[in-house]
């Protein structure tokens, strides 16, 4: 049942991947899309809006979970999916879509199935598929706190610790710039001071030279005299 499902929705591609989802054309169905629009807006609108497709290839994971939906829900009588293998039938006859679709109500009708019966089967199964959407949005919000806004608060944190330390690294410089300033300082004066020591150093030698060597030269001669 899921196989022939699948068939009725989804187009094998030649490469063998799932392509576009059967249904009507985009040039022939403008009267039934906005009829369809007319319909839908007499409803609530849904709590959140369905993301948009983003071009990329359905996941079989998922095309076989909502169809698994449909199928566990299925309707007993001729329904929208009789309805639909109808339509998918006639694909290979000639006939512009209006002419198509008619020609499947009308064998709906020799199966009991009247066109309310349908519309009303056909939302039966959008609904079976806005629970499966809801599930999964609640699936999806608990993947996205669980493995993403997780690692985002902890990003916040890194960035925080780098920011304080940032900070810290800023102070440290600013004080290490300061006592450079006065380790510059401290040296000069040091050599200022070291330049006073030996200046009296010099003088005091200079002039204890002079007295000694003047007294070391009478005492020479005094001994020799003597």
């Amino acid at each position: 049942m899921l196989k022939k499902l699948k068939g009725l929705f989804i187009i094998e591609e030649e490469d063998g991947k799932e392509g576009k989802q059967s249904g009507p054309k985009d040039n022939q169905s403008k009267t039934k899309s906005s009829s369809a629009q007319d319909h839908n807006s007499k409803k609530s609108a849904p709590a959140a809006e369905i993301p948009k497709p983003t071009g990329g290839q359905p996941s079989e994971r998922f095309v076989n979970k909502l169809l698994g939906a449909i199928e566990a829900n299925n309707l007993e009588g001729f329904d929208y999916l009789e309805f639909k293998q109808a339509l998918q039938n006639l694909d290979a006859v000639a006939m512009d879509e209006d002419t198509r679709y008619k020609s499947a109500f009308a064998m709906a009708k020799t199966m009991g199935a009247e066109p309310t019966q349908l519309i009303k089967s056909a939302e039966h199964y959008i609904a079976v598929l806005s629970d499966e959407e809801q599930k999964f949005r609640v699936a999806f919000d608990n993947q996205q706190q669980a493995k993403v806004k997780q690692r985002e608060e902890n990003q916040q944190g890194y960035l925080k610790g780098i920011e304080d330390r940032k900070k810290r690294i800023e102070e440290l410089n600013a004080q290490i710039q300061e006592l450079e300033e006065k380790l510059a300082a401290l040296k000069q004066e040091t050599n200022q001071a070291q330049a006073k020591v030996d200046a009296t150093k010099s003088g005091f030698y200079n002039a204890y030279h002079i007295v000694v060597d003047q007294i070391k030269a009478d005492l020479a001669i005094m001994q020799r005299l003597s």
